[in-house]
């Protein structure tokens, strides 16, 4: 498994605490469920995923009924998803 992988891996992990957490609304757990998807989805170049990605996910987090740490965590996502972003393109 190559370092990508296991950072992918890392960022699914991430979405699914998004994905359980009842405390953050329906609509942003889905969200962030369909963004798992797209991402380990393989018919798409990895760079189209991510950026699919984190496009999707920058919406969910500026929604206003998102509580201070389902923010913080699709903040993280995105991070996590840029810097994945950045060693595919170097």
């Amino acid at each position: 498994m190559t370092d990508v992988d296991e950072k992918l891996k890392d960022v699914c992990k991430l979405m699914d605490e998004i994905k359980e957490d009842n405390s953050i609304p329906r609509n942003i757990r889905e969200g962030a469920d369909e963004c798992n998807e797209l991402l380990l989805e393989s018919n798409d170049e990895l760079d189209v995923r991510i950026a699919s990605s984190i496009f999707k996910l920058q919406d969910l987090a500026d929604d206003p009924n998102i509580p201070l740490h389902g923010r913080t965590l699709i903040w993280n996502v995105i991070s996590k998803l840029e810097s994945i972003k950045e060693e595919e393109s170097s």
